[in-house]
């Protein structure tokens, strides 16, 4: 099975690739999230969802250096019940668990199959 990355965004601080492979739509975040681009994310994987990938995106962070309130804001999705959460978050580091626990937003991982 062959993966093929495709870039969706990029700009001075922030690369956003998607893996394409059968399953689950795969993001990798690479870099930084401020609020200066974490609109463009917001924009970027709401483009990414399609009824025919499933029901749910899987977002790796593993590759961020920083992300503030306002990009945590865009994975967590914490105004939708968890019922209709879309994104699931893969490899996140101890330093984003830190701030999803300091902001009252506990990351709980979820069972799913990411893409190889």
């Amino acid at each position: 099975m062959s993966v093929q990355e495709r870039l969706l965004y990029q700009d001075g601080q922030l690369t956003i690739v998607m893996a394409t492979a059968p399953g689950v739509p795969a993001v990798a975040l690479i870099g930084e999230i401020d609020a200066s681009n974490s609109p463009a994310l917001a924009t970027t994987l709401a483009g990414c969802r399609s009824p025919g990938q499933g029901a749910y995106i899987v977002v790796d962070t593993g590759e961020l250096r920083f992300i503030d309130v306002s990009g945590l804001r865009v994975l967590v999705m914490p105004t939708l019940p968890p019922s209709q959460r879309w994104i699931r978050l893969h490899n996140v580091t101890p330093y984003q668990r830190r701030l999803l626990r300091m902001m009252g937003w506990f990351y709980q991982p979820r069972a799913h199959q990411a893409p190889r």
